[in-house]
């Protein structure tokens, strides 16, 4: 398994405070894509992070290589609507993840 830290950029720094009726769409059917691939454990954790320079979106990806990174990214809804959205995909050598992250996190 290979990690990736992905970055959804916005189509404009002022999203999603004036988001349209399609970006709307695009982003119910990007939630959904997102939470279909943490059921089966390839997306470890995704959300929006209100940057005051403007919002992005944080995804973190267990996959195979980066191919599988960039085709993940790529067939996001977000982006096959072509309303502006863009992923910046960094591979990351290392993750350590907390134990409210781990699979099993019942207490000791």
């Amino acid at each position: 398994m290979a990690f990736f830290f992905c970055r959804l950029v916005a189509p404009r720094p002022s999203f999603p405070g004036d988001m349209t009726p399609a970006e709307a769409a695009a982003m119910q059917a990007h939630v959904a894509y997102w939470t279909r691939f943490a059921h089966i454990g390839k997306a470890l954790a995704f959300g929006p992070v209100l940057d005051p320079a403007g919002p992005w979106g944080l995804g973190l990806l267990s996959v195979a290589d980066a191919a599988e990174a960039r085709a993940f990214t790529e067939g996001d809804p977000v982006v096959t609507a072509g309303l502006g959205f863009r992923y910046e995909i960094h591979p990351m050598p290392q993750l350590s993840l907390g134990r409210a992250a781990a699979p099993d996190s019942t207490p000791a």
